[in-house]
């Protein structure tokens, strides 16, 4: 992703007409209207098809409308301007494809999911051994030291920690360099704005370190279960039940809060808290649709 903003709010807004040579400005509030645009993002894609499913994938898929454009040159779209309209249900994105090669090189990886997990269940030897998972992957897939890496994890008890406060301030990008989120607040939904546009996080963002798509609702075996132990906010529980599976040293007793990394299911979209797990096990994270993978972010 290369830009993704929101629009300001209507009475901060003005309209311009245009009637031949003439100009009209008109301040808000506007006359009522059904749809309007909310906000835009723009997306390197390499063909017609990567940005049609990149569109279904939107964080506002499920509740707006989306109109996916190609790029052109401005002087093609210049016998058109007096005519331009184009309408969108609020909260939703314009997505433009871009050619490859356009606005300079990709960024480097600074998140993905691990493409394999440890397999021993939630067991990571804690956040510790946790976090050292995701530094091995990293480094196997050439983004290593001196970049430092952590799991998306929260821990709890005294000492607690959360997963929001040790993931560093962002920008993060994938393994194609397409930018994921813009800073913890963000990604968190903190702003109500931010809240309504939703995050970027999905199926087609979410890779693996190594550009691998990871499998979510209606693949065989769905794995979009992703340990985070965290609340919808990034927060420890304080409820005093395990949400942790005994702060990830545990491949028995106990659940784990999980999130969705293709966003879609079980009437919970949460990229990072969605449900608890049955248990701890192996068998357990992949019985409830996951195999105990997790999210690594660069913090520097």
């Amino acid at each position: 992703m290369t830009a993704a903003e929101g629009l300001a709010a209507t009475p901060k807004s003005a309209g311009v007409k245009f009637s031949g040579d003439k100009r009209i400005v008109v301040d808000a509030p506007f006359t009522e209207t059904k749809e309007l645009v909310a906000g835009s993002s723009i997306i390197q894609v390499k063909s017609i098809e990567e940005r049609l499913s990149t569109a279904a994938t939107s964080p506002t898929s499920s509740f707006g409308k989306m109109r996916a454009r190609g790029e052109e040159p401005m002087k093609k779209l210049i016998p058109h301007m007096t005519a331009l309209a184009i309408a969108l249900a609020a909260g939703s994105y314009l997505v433009f494809a871009q050619q490859p090669g356009r606005g300079g090189p990709p960024q480097p990886m600074s998140f993905f999911i691990t493409s394999v997990p440890k397999g021993d269940g939630a067991n990571y030897g804690g956040v510790a051994g946790a976090d050292a998972y995701c530094q091995q992957l990293a480094t196997a897939a050439g983004r290593g030291s001196p970049v430092t890496w952590h799991a998306y994890m929260s821990t709890q008890g005294a000492g607690a920690v959360n997963a929001r406060d040790r993931i560093g301030n962002g920008p993060w990008y994938n393994a194609n360099g397409q930018m994921v989120g813009r800073g913890v607040a963000q990604i968190h939904g903190d702003d109500i704005n931010d809240a309504r546009l939703g995050v970027a996080f999905g199926k087609q963002l979410s890779l693996t370190e190594k550009k691998g798509v990871i499998n979510g609702v209606g693949d065989m075996p769905n794995q979009h279960d992703i340990l985070t132990g965290s609340t919808p906010d990034g927060r420890a529980y304080t409820d005093g039940m395990d949400h942790t599976c005994n702060n990830w040293t545990s491949n028995s007793m106990g659940t784990a809060q999980l999130g969705h990394s293709d966003k879609q299911g079980g009437g919970n979209g949460s990229w990072n808290s969605a449900h608890p797990s049955r248990g701890c096990s192996q068998e357990n994270l992949v019985s409830t649709g996951g195999a105990g993978l997790l999210y690594c972010f660069a913090v520097n």
